[in-house]
């Protein structure tokens, strides 16, 4: 089973009252939306440039998924730990898992695929070798 110590990457968001659903867990949607940070998180980490200026290339999010484990309510702080589980010539693979501080357990774990893309062309572009390099260093 996955614990927080499996990732060099971390961050701690608060639940709010607004995250709830009619059924008072957190919405799985606010499950994405961390994710997204934290992705983001990753990316700074690796010194990616996510600016998108014209010609450069960026990181799309091609696909991604959700395992809800345990729901999540407020209060509680949901921490999360991201990593890269898998490389290719064209694209990445993130894992984040989403622990519940509260309950001491996990809540959920998403996979994300991550596509380089040349916003100038409008196209899949190789992954840069400085991407490579960054995420064997995050390992």
């Amino acid at each position: 089973m996955l614990s927080l110590s499996d990732f060099k990457i971390t961050a701690r968001y608060p639940t709010h009252w607004g995250d709830m659903d009619q059924a008072r867990h957190i919405n799985n949607l606010i499950y994405l939306r961390w994710a997204e940070t934290i992705r983001v998180v990753y990316f700074e980490a690796m010194e990616m440039n996510t600016s998108f200026a014209p010609g450069g290339i960026g990181p799309i999010l091609a696909w991604q998924d959700a395992k809800y484990i345990f729901p999540m309510t407020h209060p509680d702080t949901a921490v999360l730990g991201v990593r890269a589980t898998a490389v290719s010539a064209d694209r990445f693979t993130l894992e984040t898992a989403i622990f519940s501080e509260q309950h001491q357990r996990i809540a959920a774990i998403t996979q994300q695929i991550i596509v380089p893309y040349d916003y100038a062309l409008l196209q899949k572009a190789p992954l840069p070798a400085a991407w490579v390099a960054a995420i064997e260093k995050l390992a």
